[in-house]
């Protein structure tokens, strides 16, 4: 894999300096807004539910003004040429259908609003059109000074090619998803990876898969990772539960995402969504708030840590690793903490991590998968040891209290599909 680290370092710097994301913190975003909810009430309502930030935005005066007033950012989609991958038939196309005078064109209308913190360059591309993304990414970079171009992939289940390096009727471009990823962050000299992912239209290994894939990615690259997770639903029968929404979320921190988006909040695909096309809200939005609320109660400890792996506990027995290429252990040690597992072996996605201050402190992000179809929840018994070392406990409603056993050994109590942050600091 080549990695364009000197380009990734200068994309970086410039958006620490000028864009109008906080990336120090954990943003939660979310896809859409339709005309219907574009009332002051319907702002208000979005700033309520814990989101940061819109995709897909028009680049309405009114409607911004409106973002600004609640602090809300905004990734308008309708500044530059859009480009959506489809089904692959439009693969190796975008420099073609979207000639860079088009993008410099477009920047030259383009009327700035603080509440605009990224310009959406499309979704959901092939391999094939990367190298041009690679222009299109440091053309939008250069003409939008305080904005970040937004850039969204496919997940690992979009179609590879199956027969030749010029077939182009495919979704990824490329004969395996690893493959798609190297070929991103050969090209592409973004800081971040952005993916979408609905695991309840899919299934659980192959979301493990999707996250050790493009984390292990970041990690090798210096970006940071970006996941669209599912609050709405496929099936117009089937309602994402509450602790269906912890599973995404809390899965995906423990492979160290930085930006959580939803889809979706109002209309865009599929049923069940935020709000109804009435724009009234539907049971999904307290369920939203609820998990928006813990997930920035846990953000600010989680984010003083960069996560450097990701390990399963425990699941042994399970079907959920079958396609993942990473085995179960049967407990964690990793030199700091050590024999990590639940009283009933229950499965454990723990994600480590080192402090970004480089103080050396280390910490775990623990979450409790054995139930991500949320069909019987419990509350498990978490050990651990950690000597030598002062431990504290952050949990989705704010610090927990850890009990310490005779022989030196940590426990605390975790349910399922929960998380838990632990942080490790010398004493």
């Amino acid at each position: 894999m080549i990695i364009c680290v000197a380009g990734i370092l200068t994309a970086g710097a410039q958006q620490a300096d000028s864009v109008r994301m906080d990336r120090s913190k954990l943003n939660i975003g979310a896809y859409i807004l339709q005309p219907y909810a574009r009332t002051e009430q319907h702002v208000r309502d979005i700033a309520d539910c814990g989101i940061d930030f819109m995709t897909w935005v028009p680049n309405d005066r009114k409607l911004l003004d409106l973002f600004r007033k609640y602090h809300i950012g905004a990734v308008v989609s309708d500044v530059v040429p859009g480009w959506w991958g489809g089904d692959g038939e439009k693969a190796g196309m975008l420099s073609q259908k979207n000639r860079m005078e088009l993008y410099e064109k477009r920047a030259a209308a383009f009327k700035d609003h603080p509440a605009i913190w990224g310009i959406d360059i499309g979704d959901e591309p092939s391999a094939l059109d990367f190298p041009y993304y690679n222009q299109v990414f440091r053309k939008v970079d250069a003409l939008f000074p305080h904005q970040f171009p937004f850039l969204n992939l496919y997940p690992n289940y979009a179609s590879v090619a199956k027969n030749t390096s010029e077939q182009t009727v495919n979704q990824l471009g490329t004969a395996t998803y690893q493959e798609h990823i190297a070929e991103y962050v050969k090209h592409v000299p973004s800081d971040y990876i952005c993916y979408d992912f609905y695991l309840y239209s899919i299934n659980v290994w192959q979301a493990y898969e999707n996250l050790r894939v493009v984390a292990d990615a970041c990690l090798g690259s210096g970006r940071s990772m970006w996941i669209v997770l599912q609050v709405n639903s496929n099936d117009e029968t089937k309602w994402i539960s509450e602790n269906e929404l912890r599973f995404q979320a809390y899965t995906a921190m423990a492979f160290g995402a930085e930006n959580i988006l939803w889809g979706c909040y109002t209309a865009g695909w599929w049923h069940n969504n935020v709000l109804d096309a009435k724009g009234e809200k539907t049971a999904q939005y307290d369920k939203l708030k609820r998990i928006n609320k813990e997930i920035h109660t846990l953000a600010p400890a989680y984010m003083k840590y960069r996560r450097t792996r990701t390990d399963f506990v425990s699941f042994q027995g399970t079907q959920w690793l079958k396609g993942v290429r990473q085995e179960s252990l049967v407990s964690l040690s990793n030199g700091v903490f050590s024999q990590l597992r639940t009283a009933d072996n229950s499965p454990l996605v723990v994600g480590t991590m080192l402090s970004r201050s480089g103080n050396g402190d280390q910490a775990l992000f623990v979450c409790a998968a054995d139930d991500p179809y949320d069909e019987h929840p419990v509350t498990h018994t978490l050990f651990f040891r950690a000597d030598g070392r002062r431990i504290s406990v952050q949990g989705p409603q704010g610090p927990m209290t850890v009990r310490i056993g005779g022989d030196g050994s940590y426990s605390i109590d975790i349910t399922s599909n929960q998380a838990l942050l632990i942080e490790a600091v010398p004493y």
